[in-house]
């Protein structure tokens, strides 16, 4: 096993959702982290205050900044992004600026810099779009339904060839679903809490018939983590998901019998995505192989812990597109 102890880490996007958990483990293992992110939506708060955690305010759009925070560093955790799928339907451009020429100015910057080790590139199941095979594996098609998933794809294949262009140390980390405390987007969860925390006795959604696989924010961090620190992973997609599928209509039926609450759902057209993905299930035997990992908290775990976190952590969203109606109409 790696010892951590005063590695120089750089972690893009690290006070993000994802981003600021990995963070937190490593600044637990006693490594030297730099986070760079530019708090469009990942929060200084959520970064853990210690000596050996250095922040830099800043755009991988910006190539004087990368250059900046690359310097010295000896492995580069890849998380900064534009995340939410809904914002892509409406500003392709700026998903494929940050997700893809961003990606490649990172990248470029960690091969040039001779002293980074090892570049793990965070990915998305949704470059597979819909479930072909299940559960799907690494070798499943890659056919992505949204500019977001089309910009990461590219910042995916983008990574795969400078590792084999240059002998460049790449991983690419897939990960599925995630969930848990310190969300910045109004993903389905806790888009789901938050209509239960006002009291709704309906809760309005979108294409409930669709599965996912959820994984604890916790046990995504450990994977990526782990990543660092395995031979066998350099040049390797990794799927990372707990395995397990779920619908959104139980996973909201889940949720309120821990919020102990009865409710109904009704159908929302405008919370529909347009080409949505209807069925998302990992397999993870490959994590197992290379990472040694495994998920360690199951989903009713996770969500009563979420919950919890929720009722004492308030946050409010617009509904989805909402904020795009609002803009266009002036």
């Amino acid at each position: 096993m790696l010892n951590y102890k005063d590695k120089r880490i750089l972690v893009t996007g690290g006070a993000g959702f994802i981003g600021s958990e990995v963070v937190s483990q490593l600044i637990k293992k006693n490594a030297m982290v730099t986070v760079l992110d530019n708090f469009s939506s990942g929060k200084k708060q959520y970064l853990p205050k210690k000596k050996n955690l250095k922040i830099i305010k800043g755009d991988i759009t910006n190539e004087r900044i990368i250059n900046r925070a690359i310097k010295d560093q000896e492995f580069v955790i890849h998380l900064a992004a534009l995340p939410f799928i809904p914002d892509s339907f409406y500003y392709p451009a700026d998903f494929f600026n940050v997700n893809t020429t961003g990606s490649v100015n990172l990248l470029w910057e960690s091969v040039q810099s001779k002293t980074v080790t090892r570049f793990v590139h965070i990915s998305t199941s949704e470059v597979y779009g819909t479930a072909q095979h299940a559960p799907m594996d690494e070798n499943h098609p890659t056919n992505p339904h949204s500019t977001y998933a089309v910009s990461k794809l590219a910042g995916d294949r983008v990574a795969f060839t400078l590792h084999k262009e240059n002998g460049f140390p790449v991983v690419i980390i897939r990960p599925f679903n995630s969930y848990g405390p310190q969300y910045t987007q109004p993903y389905i969860i806790p888009e789901i809490m938050n209509q239960l925390l006002i009291r709704n006795k309906e809760l309005m959604l979108g294409n409930i018939d669709a599965t996912r696989d959820f994984t604890y924010v916790s046990d995504t961090a450990n994977a990526i983590i782990r990543s660092l620190d395995s031979k066998k992973a350099v040049g390797e997609i990794i799927n990372v998901g707990s395995g397990c599928e779920i619908s959104i209509r139980d996973l909201a039926f889940k949720i309120s019998k821990i919020a102990k609450k009865k409710i109904k759902i009704r159908h929302d057209e405008s919370r529909e995505r347009p080409y949505d993905v209807n069925r998302l299930i990992c397999n993870n035997k490959k994590a197992l192989k290379l990472l040694g990992w495994k998920p360690k908290i199951n989903m009713d775990q996770g969500l009563k812990k979420l919950f919890q976190w929720a009722i004492n952590n308030p946050t409010t969203f617009q509904a989805p597109f909402k904020r795009f109606y609002y803009k266009n109409s002036n």
